[in-house]
C-alpha cells in the first residue's frame, strides 16, 4: 500500500510519506480504535489526544505537580530509586499525565481518564511582560536546590503552576511546546488584540462569523427555546438573574413545555450537559434569591450543574456584581445582550402596561420594580401587585444571536469563568466538573500590525487558500482529526511571519452540526466577501469600497421586514424584531479582572471599544442604555470617557461644519423602588444625581460644556430621550401610564457598526475591575443602498435594519413609513419626525397623567405639593403619577369642557418621549448622613 512505483529518489520518498500519512489518517479517523487502551499504550497518547473539538495533540506524558488534592486510588509506587538516599520525592508530588492543546493543558489521573484534575487555559497576557524580544512567556525554566529535580514554572490567569519532569531535556521540551502553542500566530491566545481584547476579530475571511438581532423579550426568549430545544451535547447559562419558572413563549397557559426548568429538563434526560453560572447576590442589596434559583435548578436532573459566584466573605467582593447575560448551546450558536432569563423580561413592540386577565404574565411576572420587589420567589405564580391598579413596568431591550467563531470566543470565556469559580466553589465537588474550552480558530493573518499594505502582499491570499484546503484523496481530511504526522512541505514556519500548516485549528474543522436560523435573509450579496486588511488596526478607518455590495434600496424593498421566516419565529406579527443573520466582522470584548475571571490582568476592550467607535463615527451615534454617567477629561471621580469621546467628536463636526447627530436613550427613572421623595429612595436619588451629573449639571456635564461653545445650537448635535406607555388596567378600568424601562446596551454608529451586549456606561461596568461583563462588536460586510446627510450611502445589513426596528417601534411608524427615516441625520428625520414625535408625546403625557418625571417640577417641595394634590383629586395613583383622571377639562368658547382621557392619548405615537434635563433641577440628589446610602461607596452607584 505504501510502496510507490519506481521513479527518482526523491519523489519516491515524497509519496511514501503522503502515502504513510494518508494512511494514519484513515486509521486514526476510527476513533473506536484509537482510542482503544492498546492504541494508547502503544502510541504514548491519551484518549484527549484524537478530540478533534480540543485541537491537534502537541504534546503529553507523565509529569508530577503538587498543586492538586490528594487524587483518590493513586498507587503510592511513585517514588524514585534515589530517594533511598536522597528523598528526592515529596509526599506532596503525584504523577499525571499532562496533555498540551493548543489553548491549554489538561492535566489527566491517568491517560485513560475523560474527567481532567485540571485545566490551564492559557490566558491574554500584557505585551511588557516577556523576554523583552516582544514575545511573552507562558512557561520558564526554573532552578531547583536539588540536581535531581528538574521542573517549570507556567503562568496562566491569576496561577503559576510548578511542574515537574523526567529530566532538564524533557523541561525545556515541555517549556518550548507551551510557549508555541500558546502563541503561535494560529492560536494567538496570548497575543494582545484590537481593543485589549482576549478575542481576535472574526470574519475577515469566509470562516461562518454570522449575527442576528432581536429586539424585546418575546423575539430573543423564542429564539432561546428554540436553540435549547436542538440542543445535542451541552449548554452553556450565565445570568445576573435566573428564574427557573420563567415561561419563554406566552400565552403561558398554552405553552407550558417552554417553561425554563421544563426545557432544561428535558434535555438532560436526553443526556444533554447543562452548565449554569449565576450571580451570587449579596442579599441584603439584592432580592434575586439565587439560592432558591439554584435549589430548584439542581433538583432538575443530575446532568444539570449549578454554580453561584463569587463567595463573598472568603474573596471579599461586596460591590460588584457578575452582569453577563448568556446562552450557549453546543458551541454553535450563542446569545449575547440585555435579557437576563428572568420575569419582568418577557416584552413586544406594544409594551402593554396592562394584563387582565393574566395570560401573558403570570404571577411575579408581572412585575414593576419601581412599585414593589417581591421579598419571596417561591410562589412564583402569586401576583405581587393589584393588576386593576398598578400597571406593569414595560421592558424594552435587545438580545443577538452569534454564529462561527465568535460563538466559541464567548464559549471559552464561559469556561474561564466556570473554571476559576468551580476551584474557588467546589474544588472537590466531583459533581462540578472542570470544562475544557474547544479547539478555536485564530486565521494567520493575525500577527498584529506587520501586515505590510502594498500591492505585493500576498500574506492574506495565501492564508485564506491554506485555510480552505482539502485532502480530497483522503477518507478523513486532515481538518477532520488532530495530525500526528506533520504536514511538512504546505507552509512556512510560524515564528517566519508565515503559516504553517501544522495543526489543523479553522472553523469547518469543527464537528458539524445542525445549524439554523430564525430568519433568513432573501437578499444575497451579489460578489464574494473581501478580507479587510484595516480591520485589525483600530487606527484606520472602515474601507467600505472593498466590501460586498447588494443592490436593493431598502426603501422601496423594505427588505428589513421581508425575510423569510420559516417556522422559527414567533408569529407572523412579529414585525421588526427579529433581523436578518448575516455574515459580518465580529470581535467578542469584555470587562473582567482577577476577582471576577481570575485573569492576569484588567480587561476593560468594551470601554476601550466604545470610546474608538464614537471618535471614528463620520455621520451619527445611537446609544440605547441602561445607564448614563460617564466623565471628559480630567474628571478624577467619574473614570470611563465614553462623555469624553462624544465631547470631542462633536466639537470636532462643530468645527469642521458637519452635520453629526448622537441620540441617548435611556430610562426615565432608575428601576428602583421608591418615591422620589421617599426616605428610602436614596439610591433612585443618587443614580439621577450621577446622571445629571453626566448629561446637564455642573461643569462636568456635557451640555454644559458644549452651551459654552455651540450655544443654542447643542440639541442640533446632542439630545436625551426616553420612553412611555400608557394603557387600560383592565376592559373598563384605569387609564394608567408606566415608564418603558429602555435596558437595552447597543450603540449603532452610521448604520454599518453595532456595539450590544451587558455592559452599561458607567464605570461599574466598563473599567473591568468592577462588574464582569461581556459583548460583541459587529461591522457589516454586506450592503445596501441607504442615504446620509442626504447623500448616498453604504448601509450595512444589520446596523441599518437594527436602527430601523428600534426607531419605527419608538416613534409609533408603519412598515409603509420606513423610507421617511432611513437617513437619520438629515432635518427632516431628526428634528421634523425624531425631536417633533418626542415633543408632541411629552405635552399629551404632561396634560393627561402629569407624570413624574417631568421639567416643570424644580424641588422636592413641588414635587411633595404635586403628589399631595394629584391623591386628592383622583383617590388613587402610582408611585410616579401614572393614573388618568377619568374626564379631563378642557375650555372651548369659555366654558368647561371634559373629554375622555383615551381621545386624548389616541395622538400619542410610539413610545419616544423628551428625557426631562430640568427635573429636580434646585436639589441635590446625592444622600444625606442620615440615609444609609450616604455611608457606602459612591462608586455603588456609578
Amino acid at each position: 500500500m505504501i510502496r510507490p512505483a519506481l521513479g527518482r529518489q526523491h519523489s519516491i520518498s515524497d509519496r511514501a510519506k503522503t502515502a504513510m500519512r494518508e494512511y494514519l489518517n484513515n486509521f486514526l479517523g476510527n476513533l473506536d480504535i484509537v482510542n482503544s487502551r492498546e492504541v494508547c499504550n502503544f502510541m504514548g497518547v491519551s484518549k484527549l489526544s484524537f478530540c478533534p473539538e480540543y485541537g491537534s495533540k502537541l504534546k503529553e506524558e507523565y509529569v508530577l505537580v503538587k498543586h492538586l488534592p490528594k487524587i483518590p486510588d493513586r498507587e503510592n509506587g511513585r517514588k524514585c530509586s534515589a530517594c533511598i538516599w536522597f528523598n528526592c520525592c515529596n509526599d506532596n508530588w503525584q504523577k499525571v499525565w499532562a496533555v498540551l492543546k493548543p489553548g491549554f493543558i489538561a492535566l489527566l489521573k491517568d491517560p485513560f481518564e475523560a474527567e481532567p484534575l485540571d485545566i490551564i487555559v492559557f490566558d491574554v497576557l500584557p505585551p511588557s511582560v516577556g523576554n523583552g524580544e516582544g514575545r511573552v512567556s507562558l512557561a520558564k525554566e526554573t532552578n531547583e536546590h536539588n540536581p535531581l529535580r528538574h521542573s517549570f514554572l507556567v503562568s496562566c490567569g491569576s496561577r503559576s503552576i510548578t511542574i515537574r519532569s523526567r529530566n532538564k531535556t524533557k523541561v525545556r521540551d515541555w517549556v518550548a511546546a507551551i510557549n508555541d502553542a500558546g502563541l503561535r500566530p494560529p492560536e494567538g491566545w496570548c497575543y494582545p488584540h484590537r481593543f485589549g481584547s482576549f478575542a481576535p476579530p472574526r470574519g475577515l475571511t469566509d470562516d461562518g462569523s454570522q449575527a442576528q438581532w432581536f429586539v424585546d423579550g418575546r423575539a430573543a426568549f423564542e429564539a432561546i427555546a428554540l436553540a435549547i430545544e436542538g440542543a445535542k451535547s451541552e449548554i452553556f447559562i450565565c445570568g445576573w438573574w435566573l428564574c427557573p419558572e420563567l415561561y419563554l413563549r406566552r400565552p403561558f397557559l398554552a405553552h407550558a413545555s417552554s417553561r425554563l426548568d421544563n426545557l432544561l429538563e428535558a434535555k438532560a434526560k436526553q443526556g444533554v450537559q447543562i452548565y449554569i453560572l449565576m450571580y451570587k447576590e449579596l442579599a441584603l442589596a439584592l432580592k434575586i434569591n439565587s439560592v432558591y434559583s439554584k435549589k430548584k435548578l439542581v433538583a432538575i436532573h443530575e446532568n444539570v450543574r449549578v454554580l453561584r459566584f463569587p463567595d463573598h466573605f472568603s474573596s471579599g467582593v461586596y460591590l460588584w456584581s457578575h452582569h453577563e447575560k448568556l446562552v450557549i448551546v453546543d458551541n454553535d450558536v450563542c446569545f449575547i445582550g440585555g435579557l437576563d432569563l428572568c420575569f419582568g423580561r418577557y416584552d413586544t413592540y406594544e409594551h402593554k402596561v396592562g394584563d387582565d386577565p393574566a395570560m401573558f404574565w403570570p404571577g411575579k411576572d408581572y412585575y414593576n420594580p419601581r412599585e414593589s420587589e417581591p421579598n419571596s420567589w417561591e410562589d412564583t405564580m402569586k401576583d405581587e401587585l393589584d393588576r386593576k391598579k398598578y400597571p406593569r413596568m414595560p421592558w424594552h431591550d435587545v438580545h443577538c444571536a452569534l454564529w462561527g467563531p465568535p460563538c466559541r470566543d464567548v464559549a471559552r470565556h464561559f469556561v474561564q469563568r466556570w473554571n476559576y469559580a468551580k476551584r474557588n466553589k467546589a474544588p472537590n465537588e466531583q459533581g462540578i466538573p472542570l470544562l475544557m474550552p474547544q479547539q478555536h480558530m485564530v486565521i494567520p493573518h493575525y500577527m498584529g500590525n506587520n501586515i505590510v499594505e502594498d500591492e505585493n502582499s500576498t500574506v492574506m491570499d495565501d492564508a485564506h487558500k491554506v485555510i480552505n484546503r482539502r485532502n480530497s484523496s483522503s477518507s478523513a481530511s486532515s481538518e477532520d482529526i488532530p495530525l500526528l504526522i506533520p504536514q511538512e512541505a504546505d507552509g512556512v514556519d510560524a515564528s517566519n511571519g508565515q503559516l504553517n500548516t501544522n495543526g489543523s485549528n479553522d472553523y469547518h474543522g469543527q464537528p458539524s452540526r445542525t445549524s439554523f436560523s430564525f430568519r433568513k435573509s432573501k437578499v444575497e450579496p451579489l460578489v464574494p466577501d473581501m478580507p479587510m486588511r484595516d480591520f485589525v488596526d483600530e487606527r484606520h478607518a472602515v474601507n467600505l469600497e472593498q466590501e460586498s455590495f447588494t443592490g436593493v434600496n431598502p426603501i422601496d424593498k423594505e427588505w428589513w421586514e421581508n425575510q423569510e421566516r420559516g417556522n422559527l419565529v414567533v408569529s407572523a406579527d412579529e414585525t421588526g424584531q427579529v433581523g436578518p443573520r448575516v455574515a459580518c466582522r465580529c470581535q467578542v470584548v469584555r470587562s473582567v479582572s482577577q476577582w471576577s475571571a481570575g485573569t492576569s490582568q484588567v480587561e476593560e476592550s468594551i470601554h476601550n471599544s466604545y470610546c474608538s467607535l464614537i471618535e471614528k463615527a463620520e455621520h451619527f451615534v445611537y446609544i440605547e442604555n441602561q445607564f448614563f454617567i460617564s466623565g471628559l477629561s480630567g474628571d478624577e471621580i467619574i473614570r470611563n470617557r465614553v462623555l469624553e469621546s462624544l465631547y470631542r467628536r462633536i466639537i470636532r463636526a462643530y468645527h469642521e461644519k458637519q452635520h453629526f447627530r448622537v441620540i441617548v436613550v435611556i430610562p426615565l427613572l432608575p428601576g428602583f423602588q421608591g418615591g422620589l421623595d421617599d426616605g428610602g429612595a436614596a439610591s433612585v436619588r443618587a443614580i439621577m444625581h450621577w446622571q445629571y451629573r453626566t448629561i446637564s449639571r455642573g461643569n462636568s456635564s456635557i451640555l454644559h460644556n458644549l452651551s459654552d461653545l455651540l450655544d443654542s445650537r447643542v440639541h442640533d448635535y446632542i439630545s436625551f430621550y426616553g420612553l412611555r406607555a400608557y394603557g387600560r388596567l383592565s376592559d373598563d378600568g384605569l387609564i394608567a401610564s408606566s415608564p418603558v424601562y429602555v435596558h437595552s446596551k447597543v450603540m449603532i454608529v452610521d448604520d454599518n457598526t453595532v456595539l450590544v451586549g451587558s455592559a452599561n456606561i458607567n464605570d461599574r461596568s466598563l473599567l473591568g475591575l468592577r462588574d464582569s461583563e461581556i459583548g460583541v462588536l459587529i461591522e457589516d460586510k454586506e450592503f445596501v443602498k441607504s442615504s446620509m446627510g442626504g447623500k448616498p450611502w453604504k448601509a450595512g445589513k444589520f446596523a441599518l435594519s437594527l436602527r430601523l426596528s428600534l426607531w419605527s417601534e419608538h416613534l409609533g411608524l408603519h412598515s409603509t413609513e420606513i423610507n421617511k427615516i432611513a437617513d437619520p441625520v438629515i432635518d427632516s428625520t431628526y428634528k421634523d419626525i425624531w425631536m417633533a414625535t418626542a415633543r408632541t408625546n411629552t405635552m399629551i403625557y404632561q396634560d393627561v397623567f402629569s407624570c413624574i418625571p417631568n421639567d416643570l417640577i424644580h424641588s422636592r417641595a413641588s414635587l411633595r405639593q404635586c403628589v399631595i394634590e394629584r391623591k386628592a383629586k383622583l383617590g388613587h395613583t402610582t408611585i410616579d403619577l401614572g393614573v388618568a383622571p377619568k374626564t379631563l377639562e378642557s375650555y372651548e368658547d369659555g366654558n368647561v369642557k371634559g373629554i375622555d382621557p383615551m381621545d386624548r392619548l389616541q395622538a400619542v405615537k410610539g413610545h419616544l418621549v423628551s428625557f426631562p434635563t430640568e427635573f429636580m433641577l434646585e436639589e441635590d440628589l446625592r444622600p444625606m448622613f442620615k440615609e444609609s446610602e450616604y455611608y457606602a461607596s459612591p462608586q455603588v452607584f456609578h
